[in-house]
């Protein structure tokens, strides 16, 4: 019986190793962030690249998306444009090949005759004309539309040519086929169940998608039957951690692999961490305070021109965001075509900011509502314009909303004013200034200051159509000092572009839009 029982303690004793030991080993994989899954082909352990994201995604249809955090997870990863552009933002051939304008308002370019979707359908003409069809069909309603409204018809010649016929001269008809806007759909997908694509996405790019849980993941696959380079790593993990600390200590300790939105209080941790990188690129993106200026009472441009003078920039610049960006003057920032360092706006000036609200005729005690999204710097923000605002007896009810609601409010002119930013997709003024003044963007393609003015609105389409690029430069800097003296908006910095990574990824970058561009990202922990 002694004997039996010492073997049984032996077992058991076996057994307990064995479990410890299991432990260990699952843990040590989720110290790096990898997945343990085994890739069933090759017998080798999967490894997956995991982004922590602040926010969930809000569509995965690039006809219906609007934000670059978003856009983010499927551009040129699942969804692929017949034109990419490179670090300097020029159009590169990526989906189609060559291109060729033949006229003002004709286009035409040849197509890669090697791609398929995931899903086996073939890429081709068929593909390209469907996916605009789609977009700038009235019954659509999609917010891009008026992005891409200057094309009027896309024939198709063959399988592999397509020709792009304008309704007016579009000089920057490139960079806006480069952006996500300009995403090529699955045609089979559009014919059947078009519906299916604000929840499932189907494309051509590196990842194939696998699955959106709600508030929680983003899973991407690596595409093996990709057309061009394969990427490094089998999958992408997006996974939706609101808090910043969390997000931070989650990648400092190998959990997750990169963070976006990185929290700027925290740089100095960051950059004196062993575990923690820091990458940063000057960017396209602006942040600035919009006016509903058709909600009264800042419908007033004298009561505009009072907020804007009691508005210290500066302050801000180095109190809320850390020094990281630059003053801006406008809603461009210096990167972009278009910009003009010869502006002239209202600067800090709080005898002015009194004069103007006299002159308003709005009373002091006004109450004033601010929308904000739920990001610490957004916040912070919003309660320094509060206090701004308080110095010149105006009152500030501050709303903080989680971003798709936050995006809904604006839409619905809830507020009279809101803490806005604009991600440039294209680095071309016209990205910035038709999409946020012109009057046809009013709402959820861009001008959530509901804005209009008719000369500007002219000046627009004029620069729209033509090909010179210094009388474009020029209407421009018209259009953005017409806007300044408007108050439409108070201008406060141009993005540098920061992203947190763990030391174990190697081959980062975000172009200068601020998408995460994964075809040299590794793994090698």
């Amino acid at each position: 019986m002694l004997i039996l029982e010492n073997r049984r303690s032996d077992n058991l004793r076996k057994i307990h190793l064995v479990i410890i030991i299991g432990v260990m080993l699952l843990l040590q994989a989720c110290s790096t962030g990898e997945s343990s899954q085994v890739d069933n082909e090759s017998g080798k352990e999967s490894k997956v690249l995991i982004v922590a994201r602040k926010s969930d995604v809000t569509n995965l249809d690039p006809h219906f998306i609007v934000d670059v955090s978003t856009a983010n997870v499927l551009y040129e990863k699942v969804y692929e444009t017949l034109v990419i552009p490179n670090d300097n933002m020029e159009p590169q051939p990526h989906l189609a090949t060559e291109w060729e304008q033949l006229d003002e308002t004709t286009w035409a370019f040849t197509l890669r005759d090697d791609v398929k979707f995931h899903d086996g359908t073939k890429f081709n003409a068929d593909a390209v004309k469907k996916t605009f069809d789609r977009l700038l069909n009235p019954e659509t309603a999609s917010p891009q539309a008026s992005k891409l409204g200057m094309i009027k018809e896309v024939e198709v010649v063959d399988d592999q040519h397509v020709i792009f016929h304008l309704s007016t001269p579009y000089a920057p008809l490139l960079s806006i086929l480069a952006s996500n806007e300009g995403s090529i759909l699955n045609p089979e997908i559009l014919e059947k169940d078009p519906e299916s694509l604000k929840k499932y996405a189907n494309g051509t790019g590196p990842f194939v998608f696998e699955e959106w849980k709600s508030g929680q993941v983003v899973k991407l696959s690596k595409n093996k039957k990709y057309w061009g380079k394969e990427p490094k790593v089998d999958g992408v993990e997006f996974r939706i951690i609101p808090e910043d600390t969390t997000r931070l200590g989650m990648v400092e300790r190998g959990e997750v692999h990169i963070m976006d939105q990185v929290p700027l209080n925290e740089i100095e941790r960051v950059e004196a961490s062993d575990s923690l990188r820091l990458y940063r690129n000057e960017g396209l993106g602006v942040e600035f305070i919009g006016f509903n200026v058709q909600k009264a009472p800042v419908d007033n441009v004298a009561l505009r021109k009072a907020i804007s003078y009691a508005i210290d920039q500066e302050a801000i610049l180095s109190g809320v965001f850390n020094n990281v960006g630059l003053l801006s003057n406008s809603t461009m920032s210096p990167k972009v075509f278009g910009y003009s360092d010869q502006l002239t706006g209202p600067s800090y000036d709080l005898n002015k900011a009194k004069q103007f609200l006299k002159e308003s005729g709005v009373s002091e005690g006004t109450r004033l509502t601010l929308l904000t999204a739920d990001r610490a710097e957004r916040i912070s923000l919003s309660e320094v314009v509060q206090s701004q605002l308080k110095a010149i007896g105006l009152e500030v009810d501050i709303k903080v909303l989680e971003y798709g609601a936050y995006i809904e409010a604006n839409s619905n002119q809830e507020g009279h004013l809101f803490i806005g930013s604009w991600g440039n997709a294209t680095g071309d003024g016209d990205y910035n200034q038709y999409n946020l003044f012109h009057s046809s963007s009013q709402g959820s393609s861009g001008n959530y200051q509901y804005y209009s003015n008719p000369i500007v609105d002219k000046l627009l389409d004029q620069a729209r159509q033509e090909s010179d690029p210094d009388k474009r430069n020029e209407i421009y800097a018209e259009t953005q000092q017409i806007e300044l003296d408007d108050a439409a908006y108070v201008p406060i910095r141009s993005y540098e572009n920061l992203v947190v990574y763990h030391p174990s990824v190697k081959g980062i970058k975000l172009n200068p839009i601020a998408y995460l561009m994964l075809g040299d990202v590794e793994l090698t922990e």
